[in-house]
């Protein structure tokens, strides 16, 4: 996350004019009763060839599978309302609940990266498997 708020303006920002080109859609998760935040996820790269799948939950709020809630119904929108047939999804090598998540969907790992922090997957969600 960024470290300041004007830091972070800049990227809602830029959030807000690729959602108005049709570049990415980025959704923020909020608890079904209380409204509170939780975490945000997102389609990326959405004129690619195959877009980009991204989430991120509040790490106190880890554990209690609202990251599959959210990963299942945007890959579900994905697919379905958007008639995208792939996704990627790029995660840490040692992010295993993340992967959890993913594997649970059907995602088939296909390489794994060097990012500048850490070693990544990349996990492949197709149309079929879902």
């Amino acid at each position: 996350m960024p470290e300041s708020e004007q830091a972070f303006a800049a990227v809602w920002q830029n959030w807000l004019e690729n959602m108005a080109a049709h570049e990415e859609y980025v959704f923020v998760i909020r608890h079904a009763e209380s409204l509170e935040f939780m975490g945000l996820c997102g389609l990326h790269r959405l004129k690619d060839e195959v877009p980009l799948l991204g989430i991120w939950i509040k790490e106190n709020q880890h554990g209690h599978k609202y990251g599959y809630e959210a990963v299942d119904a945007l890959v579900r929108y994905a697919l379905e309302d958007l008639n995208l047939q792939r996704l990627i999804y790029l995660v840490a090598e040692e992010n295993w609940a993340s992967r959890k998540v993913i594997e649970r969907l059907g995602g088939k790992v296909v390489d794994v990266v060097q990012q500048p922090k850490y070693r990544a997957v990349i996990y492949d969600l197709t149309a079929k498997l879902v």
